[in-house]
């Protein structure tokens, strides 16, 4: 579980190691990173993945230990079945199987994995990024093993993902009995037209990747609990997923701007999860197309939408990065899983990938 890789990486790097690659660790505090390349020229293609995972949850109300990996009823059961341990297996199988085929192929084909993705994300992929990107090395083409897929493997393809801002925001009012109005000022009472306002508020039209820029409230809290006290403080947490229209700062600004605007007493954190990503239409795209229709008979939808992933991070040094993985289904829940079948065809979709990029 995050931020511990359980031995993960150190197994990949000797597996890998047979089949030509040079492994180093990029370790950060807690967290485990691992690099591993084979070849130095150009183009690079790059698998991307996390090997931790979220807790399991209630044990009890697993079908079978989330720790011990378990087929039944033509699916493998496990934390992590789907998030996303068997592409990281899918990824080590397809690129054996392509260096047997082409020892000699042209251009080079890495590994990017870390123990931080489920956490904060702090010390993981962004910071074998900024020793890549200190070094001059930059990756051509990135294939993160994010489960992508929502019904059937291989309908959905990410090509970009939108950014997440979060607000904690605290109104300071006047904290007193509630019989006698004249005398308090009552925070929700004042929030509540400026909260009204903002979730009113269009933020922006998105564009033809990406949906509008949503908001939504998390967490509202005020209150001692009883009757007859108006509270002091009310604490609000909301958060923006935002298309590449916006920027962190414009909505920053227009969220304060409404604030200001209602007259309250406030202060505010921000936090930003990540910047929204698109990803270049080029030959990753093609490619990863072409092996899915190939593979599975389908043709995927190309999407932004879901939460955030390190390809927010690796973008920076990798104009094409897209996320093609298993069904999401089941993931981060009780009894998570990946169909036998798929877990068939996903190296296969990989390795034609590479067969195309890398000829």
């Amino acid at each position: 579980m995050t931020p511990e890789d359980g031995g993960c990486q150190a197994l990949l790097a000797a597996r890998l190691a047979a089949a030509g690659f040079r492994s180093e660790q990029a370790s950060v505090n807690s967290v485990t990173n691992l690099w591993a390349r084979r070849g130095a020229a150009r183009p690079l293609v790059c698998f991307a993945g996390h090997t931790d995972v979220v807790p399991p949850g209630p044990l009890d109300q697993w079908q079978s230990d989330p720790f011990v990996p378990t087929v039944r009823d033509g699916r493998l059961y496990g934390r992590g079945a789907a998030d996303m341990k068997s592409s990281i297996a899918s990824f080590v199988v397809a690129v054996e199987q392509f260096v047997a085929e082409r020892p000699r192929h042209s251009g080079s084909i890495a590994l990017l994995l870390t123990s931080d993705e489920e956490g904060p994300a702090l010390d993981g992929t962004v910071r074998v990024v900024e020793r890549l990107k200190a070094r001059g090395e930059t990756i051509d083409y990135c294939i993160v093993g994010e489960p992508s897929s929502s019904t059937d493997l291989g309908d959905t393809v990410r090509i970009g993902r939108r950014g997440s801002l979060t607000a904690r925001l605290l109104v300071r009012g006047l904290e007193g009995h509630v019989a006698y109005p004249d005398q308090v000022k009552n925070p929700i009472h004042q929030l509540a037209p400026a909260l009204a306002e903002l979730v009113a508020s269009e933020w922006d039209r998105g564009n033809d990747s990406f949906p509008p820029t949503s908001f939504q409230v998390s967490n509202f809290n005020a209150g001692t609990g009883v009757e007859n006290v108006v509270p002091g403080q009310a604490r609000l947490i909301c958060n923006f997923r935002f298309s590449t229209v916006s920027t962190d700062a414009q909505l920053r600004t227009r969220f304060e701007e409404v604030l200001r605007r209602h007259r309250l007493d406030y202060s505010i954190e921000w936090t930003l999860g990540g910047k929204p990503f698109l990803s270049g239409r080029g030959r990753l795209i093609d490619a990863v197309q072409r092996a899915v229709q190939a593979q599975t008979g389908r043709t995927p939808q190309l999407s932004t939408s879901g939460g955030t992933s390190d390809g927010r991070f690796i973008v920076d040094i990798c104009p094409e990065v897209v996320e093609v993985g298993p069904v999401n289904a089941s993931i981060h829940k009780l009894n998570e899983h990946i169909e036998l079948g798929a877990l068939e065809r996903l190296p296969r979709i990989y390795l034609d990938t590479l067969r195309a990029l890398l000829p």
